[in-house]
């Protein structure tokens, strides 16, 4: 056993990214500012896409956009249930109704078909999810949206450095990207969107900040005109300078960080590959990308132990695990005040008592991850 902890995660930052906190702590301009202004434009830079907006979070920016498209009661968003709980929770607060679509039980990641079969006359959006850092089949599911008039909104939250058929994934679409803790760059908590949507921006700049014709820090004028009027009613939603600063330090080296992630995950798949009992997630099929490796995540397939007594043992033997995540649908809200059910969706439900995301973070070594698949080995011969 491990003398030692593993965590689950750890977030990497050296002293270059301390500096830059520090730098701007000492520059008297601590909240949305001139580092908000930079890393909009290095992520529009990263990602090939003309707008981007600093958010407090992702889910802010779910919550933002949702208002901006102007979706409400009546409408019906459609997206996966195994997902962070934040998407179905705006949804339903927007007072739309979340629609989720089953998932291939191998990847893990929503179908264009799965998408097509959830579609009627009240659906006004598609959010198709990212999962662990591989993308969806996007050309596949934008057709189905085009072919139905409906817009899409992609959740990046784990894909950032995530490539489709050779481009970054929400280049062309809006997406929005996460920052929290355990993401592979963050600042605690943050997010950002990125869209070509010029209209959709104003709007959610508007939004973000009280709802004031101008945005907390005007590029031109270096600050917010003290004679910006409240356009419509907004909320709070701006990112820090020191958040900024933070992920701007990280951004220069996303493509290191995601490097080695890949490595420790490619050490992974090959000493897991003759383990029996637990199944890693398989790539899709039909078109080229490059992983983001935000997550490694195997299904506990072992018929003499569960999921969460895996978890258990592996923690008494200094392995931290994660779970992401829970199947939405059949969390307690939504089972009773939205009707969902068991055997609603079957690959989604085999997955989601199954899925356990292992130990996956840069300043990890070789080392680290054949300890982890020992004690794997060693639960699972106990079992």
């Amino acid at each position: 056993m491990r003398k030692d902890f593993l965590p689950f995660t750890r977030p990497e930052l050296n002293d270059n990214d301390i500096a830059e906190v520090v730098s701007v702590l000492k520059s008297g301009w601590l909240t949305n500012g001139p580092k908000n202004a930079e890393l909009e434009d290095k992520m529009c830079e990263y990602t090939d896409c003309r707008y981007a907006v600093a958010l407090s979070s992702a889910t802010a920016g779910m919550h933002l956009l949702l208002e901006a498209m102007n979706i409400g009661p009546g409408d019906e968003v459609i997206t996966p249930a195994l997902t962070w709980v934040s998407t179905a929770n705006m949804i339903a607060l927007s007072g739309a109704t979340p629609v989720f679509a089953d998932i291939d039980r191998n990847t893990m990641l929503v179908t264009p078909e799965a998408i097509e079969k959830c579609i009627t006359e009240r659906t006004k959006l598609i959010i198709p999810v990212h999962y662990t850092g591989v993308p969806v089949d996007i050309d596949a599911i934008q057709a189905i949206a085009d072919k139905h008039r409906i817009p899409v909104v992609e959740d990046a939250a784990h894909a950032l450095g995530t490539f489709y058929k050779g481009r970054h994934i929400g280049g062309k679409n809006t997406a929005l990207y996460s920052f929290h803790a355990i993401k592979n760059i963050t600042c605690g908590e943050g997010g950002i969107l990125t869209t070509d949507d010029e209209e959709l921006v104003k709007k959610i700049r508007m939004l973000k900040f009280h709802g004031l014709g101008v945005d907390a820090f005007d590029r031109e004028n270096k600050g917010r005109s003290p004679q910006a009027e409240v356009i419509e009613p907004g909320y709070k939603c701006n990112l820090t300078d020191i958040c900024a600063a933070l992920l701007l330090s990280q951004l220069e080296r996303i493509e290191e960080i995601n490097s080695k992630r890949a490595k420790l995950a490619m050490l992974y798949r090959e000493l897991l590959a003759d383990v029996d009992g637990v199944d890693p997630l398989h790539d899709p099929k039909g078109y080229d990308f490059k992983h983001a490796w935000h997550l490694f995540v195997v299904r506990v397939t072992s018929d003499k132990i569960g999921r969460d007594s895996f978890m258990a043992k592996l923690k008494e033997l200094n392995i931290g695990t994660g779970l992401h995540f829970r199947t939405i649908h059949l969390q307690k809200y939504y089972r009773e005040k939205m009707g969902f059910k068991p055997g609603d969706l079957p690959d989604t439900e085999w997955n989601s008592d199954r899925i356990c995301s292992l130990p996956l973070f840069p300043a990890m070594n070789a080392d680290d991850v054949r300890d982890v698949v020992d004690a794997i080995k060693q639960v699972l011969a106990n079992a």
